[in-house]
């Protein structure tokens, strides 16, 4: 099975479930998207895999969102694009196989990828 994870090294979330994943598998790749950031189509093939709408990725709390978007009327793509531009945006971690996603908050939930 191969899996990656959407993964900030400085996040205690993303920390945790980088350790729970590799107890799991090591088919696992780790993509560093604040080192690397996403693509649009990158970021659109990752709502596909989780089947969430954009502004559910968001982080609402980050500066950025607040000074920048926060109130502001945003179409999908807007919402993708200011992803594009600020990777702090994106929420994280974000686990995917072939062919579903899931937001590892908490971490556990990405053991259901196992099940």
């Amino acid at each position: 099975m191969n899996i990656q994870i959407y993964h900030n090294s400085r996040c205690s979330k993303s920390k945790q479930t980088l350790a729970l994943l590799e107890k799991e598998t090591t088919d696992l790749k780790i993509i560093e998207y604040l080192k690397n950031p996403l693509s649009f189509d990158e970021i659109k093939e990752i709502l596909g895999k989780l089947a969430i709408k954009p502004i559910e990725l968001v982080r609402k709390n980050e500066q950025i969102w607040k000074d920048n978007y926060k109130g502001k009327e945003m179409t999908d793509v807007e919402i993708i694009k200011a992803m594009e531009r600020n990777p702090k945006l994106i929420e994280r971690p974000i686990v995917i196989n072939e062919q579903y996603g899931i937001i590892g908050r908490p971490p556990e939930k990405v053991l259901s990828l196992f099940a």
